[in-house]
C-alpha cells in the first residue's frame, strides 16, 4: 500500500526503501531507476535530498551546487559548518573535495541522521562530525570559528522559525572567522525576484549577495561581515580554480555567476558597479 501511495504521488514512480514517522512528519526514502535516492517529508513533499550513493561529487540538486560554489568567496577554508544534514549530500561533497578541512554537520532530528547513514552513505570520520542538536543553541554555544557556515535547514513546512530570525543570523555571523561567509538556501515566492528572507539577511551583514538558481524557486544568499568587495572577475577566477581542483562534473562558475546581486540592489538602490 505504501508503494502504491508513493507511485500515485510521483510523476515518475520510484522504488520505496523506507517509511518512518519523524517529529517533522512522515519520512520517505525512495530510489529512482538510475540509482539516485530521494529523501522527502510526506508522500507529496518536495525532495529534501537527492543523493547518488557512492558518488559524492555528483550533487544532483542545482541549489546544492550553487551553495558549494559560494565557497569561491572564501580564500582558504579550514573549518566549515553545515546546518541541516538531510541525506548528507553537502557534507559528503565537502569531505571529498576538501579532505584537510574539518566539517561539522548539525541536524535537529536524529531519525534523519539515521536515515542518512543507512540509505545515503553518510558516515563520519575524524574530519566530518555530525551533531544532533538545535542549530540555534549550537550556534550560540562558545566554540571555534568557521570560515563558512552553510544553512540548509528545511523541514516539511519550510525553514524552522527560530532559524529565520535576525538573532540567529547574527549568531551565525558571530561564529565566523575573519574573511568568513554565511551561505543560505532560501525560497522565492512565485513571481518575486528575491526571497522574503533577503531583508533580514541584509540587516545582519555588511554585504549581501544573492544568486538565482535556474529552473527552481531557490535562491542562495551569501552574507559577508566585512566591506571588502568581491568582483565578478575575482569570483569567477576562484570558481574556475575550484572546478579544476575539485574535479566536479559540473562547472562551479555557471552556478556562481548567474544573475547575482549585491545588497544595494536588494535594498532597492542603484547597484554598485561590478
Amino acid at each position: 500500500m505504501a508503494q502504491a501511495r508513493l507511485s500515485r504521488a510521483l510523476e515518475h514512480p520510484r522504488k520505496l526503501l523506507h517509511v518512518a514517522k519523524s517529529r517533522d512528519g512522515l519520512l520517505v526514502v525512495s530510489e529512482d531507476d538510475e540509482g539516485r535516492r530521494h529523501l522527502q517529508f510526506g508522500w507529496l513533499g518536495s525532495a529534501q535530498s537527492v543523493v547518488w550513493p557512492g558518488f559524492p561529487l555528483r550533487l544532483e540538486s542545482d541549489y546544492t551546487r550553487a551553495m558549494v560554489a559560494a565557497l569561491a568567496f572564501v580564500a582558504e577554508p579550514r573549518r566549515i559548518l553545515v546546518v541541516g544534514v538531510g541525506g548528507g549530500a553537502i557534507p559528503m561533497f565537502l569531505r571529498e573535495v576538501l579532505p584537510q578541512v574539518h566539517v561539522d554537520a548539525v541536524e535537529l532530528h536524529p531519525e534523519v541522521l539515521d536515515v542518512a547513514r543507512r540509505y545515503f552513505g553518510f558516515h563520519e570520520d575524524a574530519e566530518l562530525r555530525a551533531h544532533v542538536a538545535d542549530a540555534r543553541r549550537f550556534m550560540e554555544t562558545p566554540g571555534p570559528p568557521y570560515d563558512a557556515i552553510l544553512l540548509d535547514a528545511y523541514g516539511a513546512r519550510g525553514i524552522p522559525a527560530p532559524l529565520a530570525t535576525r538573532d540567529f543570523l547574527l549568531a551565525a555571523r558571530a561564529r565566523l572567522s575573519p574573511g568568513g561567509v554565511v551561505v543560505g538556501n532560501v525560497l522565492r515566492a512565485q513571481g518575486r525576484q528575491n526571497s522574503s528572507m533577503a531583508p533580514t539577511w541584509k540587516e545582519c551583514f555588511t554585504q549581501l549577495y544573492a544568486f538565482t538558481v535556474e529552473s527552481s524557486a531557490n535562491q542562495v544568499l551569501v552574507g559577508l561581515p566585512d566591506a571588502t568587495k568581491r568582483s565578478r572577475a575575482e569570483l569567477n577566477a576562484r570558481a574556475d580554480r575550484l572546478t579544476r581542483e575539485w574535479g566536479t562534473p559540473f562547472n562551479l562558475r555557471t552556478r556562481l555567476a548567474r544573475r547575482y546581486q549585491r545588497s544595494a540592489r536588494l535594498a532597492g538602490k542603484k547597484p554598485e558597479s561590478e
